[in-house]
């Protein structure tokens, strides 16, 4: 698959780089999957060379075409900015400093149809592979690879349990899985990698937990 993407990225790609169009869409599709559409209102804070070639490299329409629900071989990548525009999304690229992050990242902060605010950010690594960093106030480290279930729960003594049990009935097999939490009483965080993708039942399941907050579930990005 990868040594194949180059082949298909070619002739629908507006830049040469596939760190900064196919690693970009990948980072856009990514926060579309968060919400499970587009968002009302964007707003794209690039970091490094991201800033300093996004309009040359089309690093802003691979990122807008990703957060329209586009994978990074689709046609529509080329005119994902006045798609943006025609359905009344608001989108703006504004430079910034991420800190001590890989050259390729963005941050997107993103504005529901509810009002409600959601956040990602991202690296494109190179090869049009990335690493997720920091999903809302969670932070993170994934590559998209495997589907992600992602979940926010109160910080209590088997929370975590009750949840990976859920996924075992629902024959879930567990890759990876990182907790974190802003401190102890309060919020949980967990990103669990997943051999494959969770159906509704499983997450419907998982959410019906009197400990779990919030669930989002994103397929695989490679």
């Amino acid at each position: 698959m990868k040594s194949s993407l180059f082949n298909i990225l070619g002739p629908v790609m507006i830049g040469p780089s596939s760190s900064h169009t196919a690693g970009a869409a990948r980072l856009g599709r990514a926060a579309y999957m968060m919400l499970g559409k587009p968002p009302r209102k964007v707003r794209f804070t690039l970091h490094g060379s991201f800033a300093e070639t996004y309009r040359g490299h089309g690093t802003d329409r691979a990122l807008v075409a990703g957060l329209l629900g586009m994978q990074p071989y689709d046609e529509g990548l080329r005119d994902s900015l006045q798609l943006a525009k025609d359905q009344g999304i608001q989108v703006e690229f504004v430079p910034g400093d991420l800190g001590d992050v890989h050259p390729n990242t963005v941050l997107i902060e993103m504005t529901d149809d509810q009002g409600q605010e959601h956040t990602l950010m991202g690296s494109s690594i190179g090869g049009g592979n990335v690493r997720i960093l920091q999903v809302d106030s969670a932070k993170a480290d994934f590559s998209g690879e495997y589907p992600v279930i992602l979940t926010t729960h109160r910080d209590q003594v088997g929370a975590l349990s009750h949840i990976t049990q859920v996924l075992a009935e629902q024959g879930v097999n567990i890759v990876t899985l990182r907790l974190t939490r802003e401190k102890r009483g309060d919020l949980a965080f967990a990103i669990i990698e997943t051999d494959t993708l969770a159906d509704p039942a499983a997450l419907q399941a998982i959410r019906s937990l009197d400990e779990v907050l919030a669930v989002t579930s994103l397929e695989k990005l490679l």
